[in-house]
């Protein structure tokens, strides 16, 4: 299975109101583990930046005058991402950004539900934990991510650090602990049962035919023989 971790920063909150993306960050993941390959651009809006934004991911338009946009990368990011899982935190946001970056582009309008599968991280949470806190800084506390160079949002950063939560929250028992954050044995117990489904899809069950386990029988009776009688492989639970 290949899944791509994505994040994006922006310029604003609003597509309608003609914000732009800025970041697109990309991890790849295949059968639930990193590859290395990623996906990485800064983009040129041409447009300002709002201030509130700024404060979040600490780009300026300044910075990004000199950066290909969206047109140029679009193509380039279709062919990482086709094919494969989306997992996104809050992923309506980024697909709305994503959808009208598209359709300002020449051409037969594309969206990216209709390029992949996409996964909500934040959705999850919330099914896993109900009524606690689920943001990325959130999950990572409850999970023991370390998270400590994300002073800023990034979306690359952010897309690592997800992947990491995914995957501890998909993967197993949650951290058992009595912070804030902490969502009791129901959801630890929800966290990994969905792990177990995600590790356990599609796997094949071989069971031993009767010739195989007439063999078998054999070979302990050959044992308890040459032991006098103590094969612990025939002998009940002591305790």
């Amino acid at each position: 299975m290949r899944q791509i971790v994505l994040d994006t920063e922006t310029t604003g909150l609003e597509p309608v109101a003609d914000h732009r993306i800025i970041e697109i960050g990309c991890v790849e993941l295949v059968n639930r583990r990193m590859t290395g390959r990623t996906f990485h651009r800064y983009l040129n809006p041409e447009r300002d930046i709002d201030a509130r934004a700024a404060e979040v991911h600490g780009m300026r338009r300044a910075d990004l005058e000199d950066k290909p946009r969206f047109v140029e990368v679009a193509e380039e990011l279709l062919t990482f991402v086709r094919g494969a899982e989306l997992v996104i935190h809050n992923a309506p946001f980024d697909l709305a950004f994503l959808d009208a970056e598209l359709a300002r582009i020449p051409g037969e309008p594309r969206r990216m539900r209709e390029l992949c599968q996409v996964l909500d991280t934040l959705e999850l949470a919330r099914q896993l934990h109900p009524g606690q806190r689920n943001s990325l800084d959130a999950l990572c506390r409850r999970y023991a991510i370390d998270n400590s160079n994300r002073e800023l949002h990034g979306a690359l950063l952010d897309a690592r650090i997800l992947s990491d939560v995914y995957l501890a929250m998909t993967g197993g028992q949650a951290k058992l602990g009595l912070d804030a954050d902490s969502s009791g044995s129901a959801a630890e117990s929800a966290a990994w049962a969905a792990g177990r489904a995600a590790r356990t899809a599609g796997l094949r069950v071989i069971r031993a035919t009767s010739e195989e386990l007439a063999a078998h029988d054999r070979s302990l009776d050959a044992i308890d023989k040459a032991s006098g009688g103590r094969c612990v492989w025939r002998q009940g639970p002591t305790g």
